[in-house]
């Protein structure tokens, strides 16, 4: 990483949660990268469907040690 990139990275750090989402999107935009706006649409949809499963409880939650200590064990790594 350059010096000016370093630079640009640690101010962005120093930015609230919001404002370093926005940053990231204005950076992801700019590569110009092929969209699919179907695909982002369902992506969202389904998203939105689990935040609500959580919030009603109707699913359990796991802990991201316990997901990654499985597949450790599951893969033996």
């Amino acid at each position: 990483m350059s010096v000016v990139a370093k630079k640009v990275f640690d101010d962005a750090l120093s930015l609230p949660a919001e404002a370093r989402v926005g940053l990231v999107e204005k950076l992801l935009t700019s590569l110009n990268l092929p969209t699919h706006p179907e695909i982002d649409r369902l992506w969202a949809e389904e998203a939105e469907k689990r935040i609500a499963q959580v919030d009603k409880g109707e699913i359990k939650l796991v802990p991201g040690k316990k997901v990654f200590s499985d597949i450790r064990k599951k893969h033996r790594r």
